[in-house]
C-alpha cells in the first residue's frame, strides 16, 4: 500500500490519544484526525471526487490543510496548493492549466475565487472553511463531513508512480510550470528525511511557514506526522508568536526561511524564551553568514541549524549540513539525504571533478516524474536519469556541495522565487513600455526584491506610481518590482539576449 493516507490507520490504531495537531487552541488526536479524514473523504465521493482528480487548496496555515491532503489522497485524488499569496489572474492561470475540479478555500478567497470561476473549465465544486452564510454555489466544508459521522473509507490502492500532488513554481519561464509529486517520491522524502534526521514520534513540528510550500508542508512536517510526532501550526508567520510556540508546545524542530531567521533573532526580550527544546532547525535559500549562525547557536543552544539545498521537483530537502561541520565547512548546504545523488556537470552533461564549477544535477526516487502537461520542460530538465536544476555549484573532495548561482534569472525574496520572465511579461503588457527587465536587488530583510529597468516606445512615458499599480493588478505584492529605473535601452549580448549580469552591477543610486 503505497497509499501516503494510510500511515493515518497505522497510528490511529497504535496511539489514538496522542495530539497530531495544534493550532491555539484547537487540538486534534490522532483518532480525531483520522475520523474527520474519512469523513471529508466520504464527502468528497459524494461530490464525485475520485482518482486522479485535483483538488485545489487556497488556505492560510489550518488543520483543514492537512485533513484534506490525507482526505485527497485516501480516494487517489490529487491535492494542488495554491500560494495565497498570488494574483487572481495567476490563481486562474494555474486552477484553468491543472484541470482543478474542486478548490477549497476560506472566507476571505471567496470573492476572488467567484470571480474568476467562471473562467476555469473545469471546475465544478467550491467548498468553503468557516463560511458565515453557506450558500450555492458553495459547500459548507463542516457540513459536507457532518453528512458522513460513521464514515470508514478504504485507501485506494495506488503505484509509486502515481501522481500524489500538483505544485506550481516559478521556473524560468513567464507562467509557472505545474511539478508533479508521485506518491513513490513523498514515501522516499518522508523516509530520507526520517532516517537523517532520526524523527520519532516524540517529534513536534511548528510550521510557521506556509503549507503551500515544500518549506512548510515537507521540511519536515509530513515526514514527522509519518512517524506518530505532532505538528503545530502557526496560521501566518509571527516572529514573536514562533518564540512563544517553542516555549509553550516544547517544539523540536522547524524549518525557517532567511527573512524568518532574521526576523526571530530580533523579537525584543528573545532571551526570556525557552528554546532549549529545539533539536534542529532548517534553513535554505541562501548561504548563512557566520555571524548569523553564531546568534543562531547562541539563540537555540541545544539545536542544530542545517543549512538545505532543496526544489520543489524535489520535494525539498535534498542536501543538509550536518551538526558536525557546521562551521567547517560553512557556505556549505552539506551532504545528500539517503537514496539521492549529486553530481556536477559540465555544458555536454559530462562530471566535472572535485572544486570545478558545473550544473548541480540530482537523481534518485525523490526525484519528480516531470511538469504537468509540458512535454518539452520535462525533457529539457530529465536527461539520462538525471534532474537538471539549472543551478550552478561545486562539491569538495569530502562531497560537500556548495551553491555558486542560483537558477538563471532567478530572485529568492524572503523565500519565495519570483521567475523574472512572470514579471516582464506583465511590464510588456503595459502600452508605454517598449522593453523590459527584471533582476535582484540586495534587501536587508527579504534578501532581495525585483528591481525593474524599461525603456518606454517613443514620445510615451509612464510614472513610477502608473508602473506601480499596473503591476500590483496583475501580479503578487512580492512580484512587484520595489523600483523602476528608466533607461534608454537594455545591454544585450551580440545575439540579442539582455546583459542582466550588467543590470545587477548598475549602480542603486540610478534613477530616471
Amino acid at each position: 500500500m503505497h497509499n501516503f493516507a494510510s500511515i493515518l490507520d497505522y497510528h490511529s490504531a497504535q496511539r489514538p490519544d496522542a495530539v497530531a495537531v495544534v493550532q491555539d487552541e484547537r487540538r486534534l488526536t490522532v483518532r480525531e484526525l483520522h475520523t474527520r479524514v474519512n469523513q471529508l473523504a466520504a464527502g468528497l465521493s459524494e461530490l464525485g471526487v475520485g482518482r486522479g482528480d485535483i483538488v485545489a487548496l487556497l488556505l492560510y496555515n489550518r488543520p483543514e490543510f492537512l485533513e484534506l491532503v490525507y482526505a485527497v489522497n485516501r480516494i487517489g485524488a490529487v491535492f494542488l496548493p495554491l500560494n495565497y499569496r498570488l494574483s487572481e489572474e495567476e490563481w486562474q492561470y494555474i486552477l484553468d492549466h491543472a484541470g482543478a475540479r474542486v478548490i477549497v478555500t476560506e472566507p476571505e478567497f471567496a470573492p476572488a475565487v467567484d470571480r474568476i470561476a467562471t473562467g476555469l473549465r473545469g471546475l465544478e465544486h467550491r467548498i468553503q472553511v468557516d463560511p458565515e452564510f453557506p450558500a450555492a454555489p458553495w459547500t459548507d466544508y463542516e457540513g459536507l463531513l457532518a453528512r458522513h459521522p460513521h464514515s470508514e473509507v478504504e485507501p485506494v490502492d495506488v503505484a509509486p508512480g502515481d501522481l500524489q500532488r500538483l505544485m506550481y513554481t516559478s521556473g524560468t519561464t513567464s507562467r509557472p510550470k505545474g511539478v508533479c509529486i508521485t506518491y513513490g517520491n513523498a514515501q522516499a522524502k518522508n523516509l530520507a528525511h526520517i532516517v537523517h534526521f532520526g524523527l520519532t514520534a516524540a517529534d513536534t513540528t511548528l510550521v510557521c511557514g506556509p503549507l503551500y510550500h515544500v518549506g512548510g508542508l515537507d521540511m519536515p512536517a509530513l515526514g514527522v506526522l509519518y512517524a506518530g510526532g505532532k505538528v503545530v501550526l502557526q496560521r501566518r508567520f509571527d516572529a514573536e508568536g514562533v518564540l512563544g510556540a517553542i516555549q509553550d508546545q516544547h517544539v523540536t524542530n522547524l524549518w525557517l526561511a532567511p527573512a524568518m531567521v532574521n526576523a526571530v533573532l530580533e523579537v525584543p526580550g528573545r532571551e526570556a524564551y525557552d528554546t532549549t527544546s529545539v533539536r534542529f532547525m532548517l534553513g535554505g535559500g541562501e548561504k548563512t553568514p557566520e555571524p548569523v549562525l553564531r546568534r543562531i547557536m547562541t539563540a537555540f543552544p541545544n539545536a542544530w541549524f542545517a543549512d538545505a539545498y532543496g526544489l520543489t521537483e524535489t520535494v525539498s530537502g535534498d542536501t543538509f549540513l550536518d551538526r558536525e561541520h557546521a562551521v567547517s565547512k560553512l557556505g556549505s548546504v552539506g551532504r545528500p539525504v539517503p537514496h539521492t545523488r549529486v553530481r556536477i556537470v559540465d555544458d555536454a552533461g559530462r562530471a566535472v571533478p572535485a572544486g570545478e564549477l558545473g550544473e548541480i544535477t540530482l537523481r534518485g526516487p525523490k526525484v519528480f516524474a516531470g511538469y504537468w502537461r509540458d512535454e518539452k520542460a520535462t525533457a529539457a530538465a530529465l536527461r539520462d536519469g538525471w534532474f537538471h536544476t539549472g543551478d550552478i555549484g561545486h562539491v569538495d573532495q569530502d562531497g560537500f556541495l556548495y551553491i555558486d548561482d542560483r537558477k538563471k534569472d532567478m530572485i529568492v525574496s524572503g523565500g519565495e522565487n519570483i521567475a523574472t520572465p512572470e514579471v516582464e511579461r506583465v511590464l510588456y503588457e503595459h502600452p508605454a513600455i517598449l522593453e523590459a527587465a527584471v533582476v535582484g536587488l540586495p534587501h536587508i530583510r527579504w534578501g532581495e526584491v525585483p528591481r525593474a529597468f524599461v525603456v518606454f516606445r517613443p514620445g510615451m512615458r509612464a510614472g513610477t506610481d502608473e508602473l506601480h499599480e499596473f503591476c500590483r493588478a496583475r501580479l503578487a505584492k512580492f512580484k512587484v518590482p520595489t523600483r523602476f529605473d528608466i533607461v534608454d535601452e537594455l545591454p544585450r549580448t551580440p545575439s540579442g539576449k539582455v546583459l542582466k549580469r550588467n543590470l545587477r552591477d548598475l549602480p542603486t543610486e540610478l534613477r530616471a
